[in-house]
């Protein structure tokens, strides 16, 4: 009778059958709508986010496909310094460009966007080697080597050099890998090697056939290559541009650069500072961790190499041999705090 004079209540004032059906329905479909609107929210930003990406990625192949042609018509035209000068200040431009837009490029895209610099910054490199006379340029080398390796000989100052030569690569040796404008060391064993600044600046060094060797490189190098490098730390200042290292084994190494690639490398320490992101290639055992190499005059080489010091990448790798984005690649990890304290001297 109770339950029968409620009904005929609600039916005979529908107001509070409706706030009634309110009180009671509405908690489980309530939040169903909410949950409903926000995936709607979701999605749309999403959609947004991608179309930003897209935009992203257009603006970047736009501009660097324009920066790149401009490059290679100063290449191809009449040599002269003033174009070459251009040229540098426009691949300068390019790969801060490249460097600016690897968090939302495609690691394809990245790797062709750095595989085009590389082959420019060696095109760059050839034409400043056409502009000078081949045979005084070794010639004055070999000189400059020469008097470096004698005053290495006889410093007191240097202990740990003494009786250590210091040449610079073969004449031959260079040519062979292309890079007859480089200075370096190659072929030594259990040695402790140094360039200074002015010797390093703005050249490309090359290190090759190095074993159980210490190389400290101070001041403002171009380019840094290391190719089939036994148990050697090597140690370098500020690089403008490019870092390379190939077939290495068991190394230290210490850079700042705006780009840094590897390939066949194993069971090697990169104490690394990158505007880019680093690229590992066919490696295995590669562990990084942050810069921390300093001698006297680095804020200045810093200065003069155009790197920005507060921009590091060096946790952001990609692994060229690992393409899966939700599981990290097996082949390189970061170097535990712990194992950081490395002596330099």
């Amino acid at each position: 009778m109770e339950s029968a004079g409620c009904s005929a209540a609600a039916v005979g004032n529908p107001d509070m059958g409706s706030q009634r059906d309110l009180s009671l329905v509405p908690e489980r479909l309530q939040r169903r709508e909410q949950e409903r609107q926000l995936e709607v929210e979701k999605r749309k930003q999403k959609r947004q986010n991608q179309e930003v990406e897209e935009e992203k990625s257009d603006f970047f192949a736009a501009a660097f496909s324009r920066e790149r042609a401009a490059v290679e018509e100063l290449l191809e035209g009449e040599e002269s310094v003033e174009r070459l000068e251009e040229a540098t200040s426009r691949l300068q431009g390019l790969q801060k460009l490249l460097n600016d837009s690897v968090l939302f490029l495609a690691p394809y895209d990245l790797r062709q966007g750095q595989e085009a610099l590389t082959h420019l910054q060696a095109a760059l490199a050839e034409r400043r080697q056409e502009l000078q006379p081949k045979k005084r340029f070794a010639f004055k080398t070999r000189r400059k080597d020469a008097a470096l390796a004698t005053k290495v000989d006889t410093a007191p100052v240097a202990p740990a050099a003494e009786g250590i030569m210091t040449p610079s690569l073969p004449l031959k040796d260079e040519e062979a890998l292309g890079f007859s404008w480089a200075c370096g060391f190659s072929n030594l064993e259990f040695q402790v090697l140094e360039k200074l600044a002015d010797e390093v600046h703005q050249r490309d060094i090359l290190l090759t056939e190095l074993s159980n060797c210490t190389i400290k490189l101070y001041g403002n190098p171009n380019t840094l290559r290391l190719t089939k490098a036994r148990s050697c730390k090597v140690l370098c200042g500020p690089v403008s541009t490019s870092v390379f290292l190939e077939d290495c084994s068991d190394c230290i190494l210490a850079v700042a650069c705006q780009q840094l690639r590897l390939h066949s490398t194993t069971n090697t320490r990169i104490f690394l500072q990158v505007t880019s992101r680093a690229i590992v290639e066919d490696c295995s055992g590669i562990q990084f961790a942050p810069y921390t190499w300093s001698y006297p005059g680095i804020e200045k080489d810093f200065q003069g190499s155009g790197l920005d010091r507060s921009k590091n990448n060096w946790t952001n790798v990609d692994d060229f041999n690992w393409l899966a984005r939700d599981v990290a690649s097996p082949n390189w990890s970061i170097l535990p705090e712990e194992e950081r304290k490395i002596q330099w001297d």
